[in-house]
């Protein structure tokens, strides 16, 4: 009889669950759907209690019914953020979570901290500018349109950290998490930013700090009827969704960098030296000392959804074998993937998607191309900010469902000249969770590593003429036509 270890990640698109043994071994998996709600432009939210803490009992009991002879050692939790998640004392939300940087509600919130504390002192304590992806301009947000919902909030919450508080009762959150709630945490001391939190948090108290990998309290008799987790399993704190993920595939050294496939895509690289930019996210690692930069997109497997679901509803390895048949630059067809507004480089919630050149001639193939071409021009720009002279990209490590099959990676290499290291492990963050729970619990070394790379991905030289052409033009086109879809946004 072995010891198990479990995680969960609360994700975007549905809830992932792994069980494994100590040495990366996938014993069991489960896996449910959901969706966000979208009621108003710009806004993007979860019902926290149905979605979050019923995705994870689902997933969680169908685990614990595959454990068999084992034994389950502890668990931890990640999951989608920065959110903010309002509770009352007994930890009921007040109303559904403000998602993280594709709600872009608190625009006038943004420039009113940035006016009130300073965009430069922003930038230097804390490590990137207030955007969308900020929770302190949500709160605000929220007392100046819900006053009766926040006051009756006496907490608030992450995903995870809210999952956590279902488990055990603990009001904690890890460093790294803290790090992404601007302009609440500075980045240099490793706390809260005391003397900015009296007009931005208000009454609600705050969260305790940890490490992502800390044992923060135990299951208790209420969760475990709920869940099926033993009274008394250890729970690890956790951290934000693409950072487990990240720790899960060896991206931990100076120049390692993950690209992440998924609802949006996204972006973390492990700094060797501080630095912050206006345009990108520094924040705490997950490892104590750590630092890394951030980027990301509003839309990446969100958008081919959208477009599998408007164009007839076929599997996506149908609509895949018809992108690949159409060459490269999808026969002058351009696509700004920007359907949700845009964070990274933009930062434009009323930002929106442009097709531009379409002919009688082009297909549904032509479209399903364009839109991967679109975002891998995205993430050539994002990738142009994240390179430093002094602290360069050296690795990068693809992950997610969308590596499945080949071409969207393909595609970004040959837009971006860059190689990807494609892991042969890709379950996702749920399987950094269970190595996190690991470290935490002292069963394996801290440094312990469970990756393997299955294969490389590399560029394509005959692509490289015509993808340059388009990406000048990509660059051009948001522009050209900003004003255009400003007014079309505003109509919305």
């Amino acid at each position: 009889m072995s010891e198990l270890v479990l995680g969960i990640d609360t994700g975007t698109a549905g809830t992932k669950g792994v069980l494994t043994t100590l040495d990366g071994s996938v014993v069991a998996t489960s896996v449910r759907h959901h969706t966000m709600s979208l009621p108003r432009p710009s806004w993007a939210e979860v019902d926290a209690a149905a979605v979050w803490w019923g995705d994870f009992t689902a997933v969680a009991r169908e685990l614990m019914d595959r454990i068999g002879s084992h034994t389950l050692a502890g668990l931890c939790v990640s999951g989608v953020g920065p959110c903010l998640l309002v509770c009352d004392s007994d930890v009921e939300p007040v109303r559904p979570a403000i998602l993280y940087g594709i709600d872009g509600r608190a625009e006038r919130e943004i420039r009113d901290l940035t006016e009130r504390l300073g965009a430069d002192t922003v930038l230097e304590r804390c490590g990137k500018a207030l955007s969308t992806q900020a929770v302190g301009p949500k709160m605000l947000w929220m007392q100046r349109n819900e006053p009766r919902e926040w006051a009756r909030g006496t907490r608030w919450y992450n995903s995870h950290s809210y999952l956590s508080a279902k488990l055990t009762g603990a009001y904690v959150l890890d460093h790294h998490t803290a790090s992404q709630c601007d302009p609440l945490y500075d980045i240099h001391a490793g706390s809260w930013a005391q003397d900015w939190l009296p007009d931005i948090v208000g009454h609600l108290e705050m969260p305790r700090l940890v490490h992502p990998h800390e044992v923060v309290g135990t299951v208790t008799a209420e969760a475990s009827q709920a869940t099926k987790i033993p009274v008394g399993t250890p729970v690890s704190a956790g951290t934000i969704d693409a950072w487990a993920e990240a720790h899960s595939v060896g991206v931990r050294h100076p120049g390692d960098l993950m690209l992440m496939y998924g609802s949006t895509l996204f972006f973390v690289q492990v700094l060797g030296t501080y630095r912050a930019h206006p345009k990108l996210w520094t924040t705490a690692g997950v490892e104590p000392g750590r630092r890394t930069i951030a980027a990301g997109m509003s839309t990446s497997g969100s958008l081919t959804r959208w477009l599998q679901d408007v164009t007839g509803g076929e599997s996506f390895d149908t609509l895949v074998t018809e992108a690949e048949a159409v060459p490269a630059g999808s026969d002058g067809l351009l696509m700004l993937p920007y359907f949700a507004g845009e964070r990274t480089p933009i930062f434009d919630p009323h930002a929106r998607g442009v097709v531009a050149g379409l002919t009688l001639r082009h297909t549904r193939g032509h479209l399903f191309r364009a839109a991967y071409e679109g975002i891998a021009f995205g993430a050539r720009q994002i990738l142009d900010f994240l390179e430093d002279p002094d602290d360069p990209v050296r690795r990068i490590v693809a992950v997610g469902g969308g590596t499945k099959g080949g071409l969207w990676t393909q595609i970004v290499s040959d837009v971006t000249g860059r190689e990807q290291q494609v892991p042969a492990q890709t379950i996702g963050a749920c399987y950094g969770d269970a190595l996190l729970s690991a470290v935490g619990l002292g069963l394996v070394p801290r440094d312990t590593d469970w990756a393997v790379v299955e294969k490389t991905v590399r560029p394509q030289a005959h692509t490289r003429e015509i993808y340059d052409r388009l990406y000048a033009s990509y660059t051009a086109l948001y522009p050209a036509t900003l004003h255009i879809v400003h007014d079309l946004a505003d109509m919305q």
